[in-house]
């Protein structure tokens, strides 16, 4: 499984944002603005409580197993790897997401002075930072599951 590049997350948002300004600009020629809708920035945190709290809870269950204590409860591979894809997936939406709200709430800030303009760019900047815990959640659990000998053969090309 390949790890998820901060590069690639980065270029998705920019793009992302980038199609939504200019789709924002389009849209508020032909008419209105769609709303940012209030449920965006609670949905990201969601999935970041989510992606943080199986993370801490593999990892507590990783160091368990690995300190041998009798009490451990050990971790399934495929469970693990189903987490990892998970937290792999809502990465890469989250970057898309956020993107998009922040290309939005970038158009937005140009009518900050009319109030409901102003609140979707407030849902806008927190859809961002959610989509941004969404990211640093997934990099964690991603981090969590790596097996040890995954540090050694980062330098070498995947056996095929």
């Amino acid at each position: 499984m390949k790890q998820l590049r901060l590069k690639v997350l980065a270029g998705l948002f920019a793009v992302a944002g980038i199609l939504s300004w200019g789709g924002a600009r389009l849209w508020e020629s032909l008419g209105t603005l769609p709303s940012v809708p209030l449920a965006a920035p609670i949905v990201l945190a969601v999935i970041a409580a989510v992606l943080t709290a199986t993370a801490l809870s593999l990892r507590s269950r990783l160091r368990a197993q690995r300190e041998r204590r009798p009490d451990a409860k050990g971790v399934e591979p495929l469970m693990a790897a189903r987490a990892v894809v998970f937290g792999q997936a809502s990465a890469l939406v989250a970057a898309l997401v956020s993107g998009m709200y922040g290309g939005t709430g970038v158009f937005l800030l140009g009518s900050l002075d009319i109030p409901a303009r102003r609140d979707q760019a407030i849902y806008a900047g927190f859809s961002v930072l959610a989509g941004i815990g969404v990211i640093a959640a997934a990099l964690f659990l991603e981090r969590v599951c790596r097996l040890p000998e995954d540090d050694d053969d980062a330098g070498r090309a995947p056996v095929t």
